[in-house]
């Protein structure tokens, strides 16, 4: 496991390295943030100042210098610190990967389950239609849809941001807020609040949380039907063990460990998604912030969250193996 946890540093490494490059191409930060709006001798100017004039190998061991101090730069289009944008908003968007992850929790494990007891039958036949159409309907499309609907067309759910102008008067009363707005409502007490804090993250979370509940839908039904044709199964059967504790007590738990391995790559998943989610109901988080970013052209913010993201990707899977081996012993790493 201590080999499994150090190759994340090479991982991250790689990566880093990759989006350093990568975001040079196209040439300078500061040409493509500022390139039209100032004049060539201006530009030269700020260029030299910043250091941008310097070969491109001393920029790369100078900004792996500032990574390592936990420098990443500043922004140009709002100047401000990456590291206070990746902890301003980066709380957002792990909120709502949370959030997600409950809901396709709650939609693909029983659905699952009750889609391998009725294997073949009209039943299980809907819902692994239903499982083909969560993951393979775009995010941002699904979003469309359920503001439309419940929103536009119902009026039961905010159409966008996490929070009402309500709210955000009651959240500034908060001292030293988090970027959690649940916990901060819970830390405050204010039951209102905590209404207005999950009215808004509803829609967002059901629009991600299906992407990923297809997919668990379909890992379940696979697994718990593989797992009801084992011996230990029809010996439990034969001894007169009810179907219902069979499936939730003795085939639900191996059907769950695959899941938990597919849930780490799942997380990468669910951050790409996050930023289409984040766009359409304007969730002030990293992915909404990326795309506002890139629209700026400012590519040292860009390069910061998608480290940022790369970072939260590798340790999530790390930690999702640790979990998975010690639900079962025999997975080694």
């Amino acid at each position: 496991m201590l080999v499994r946890f150090l190759l994340i540093i090479p991982t991250i490494f790689i990566l880093m390295t990759m989006v350093f490059f990568l975001m040079r191409i196209t040439g300078d930060p500061l040409t493509a943030a500022l390139g039209g709006r100032l004049t060539p001798d201006q530009l030269a100017e700020r260029r030299a100042a910043a250091g941008y004039d310097r070969p491109l190998i001393v920029q790369y061991f100078d900004y792996l210098a500032g990574v390592l101090q936990g420098d990443f730069g500043t922004t140009y289009s709002d100047n401000t610190p990456v590291s206070e944008v990746l902890t301003t908003y980066g709380g957002a968007t792990f909120e709502l990967v949370v959030y997600s992850l409950i809901v396709a929790l709650l939609l693909g494990v029983p659905l699952g389950m009750v889609a391998a007891r009725t294997r073949d039958r009209w039943p299980d036949a809907v819902l692994r239609i239903v499982a083909i159409l969560g993951y393979a309907t775009p995010v941002f499309f699904v979003g469309l849809l359920l503001k439309l609907v419940f929103s536009v067309g119902l009026g039961w759910l905010p159409v966008a941001g996490r929070l009402s102008t309500g709210g955000q008067i009651s959240m500034s009363k908060i001292l030293n807020p988090t970027p959690f707005y649940l916990l901060d409502a819970l830390r405050l007490g204010d039951m209102e609040l905590l209404g207005d804090v999950t009215r808004h993250a509803i829609l967002p979370a059901v629009a991600l949380g299906i992407l990923t509940g297809g997919i668990f839908l379909r890992l379940v039904r696979t697994n718990m039907i593989g797992t009801q044709d084992m011996q230990y199964i029809e010996s439990a059967r034969s001894r007169g063990v009810a179907e219902t504790r069979l499936t939730t007590r003795h085939a639900l738990r191996p059907a769950l460990i695959p899941i938990i391995t597919v849930m780490g790559m799942q997380i990468a998943l669910m951050l790409g998604g996050a930023v289409l989610t984040e766009t359409t109901f304007e969730w002030n988080g990293l992915g909404y912030m990326l795309a506002e970013y890139m629209k700026a052209r400012d590519y040292v913010a860009v390069q910061g969250i998608v480290m940022m993201l790369a970072v939260i990707v590798a340790v999530s899977n790390f930690v999702v193996d640790v979990i998975a081996a010690l639900i079962d012993p025999r997975v080694r790493y």
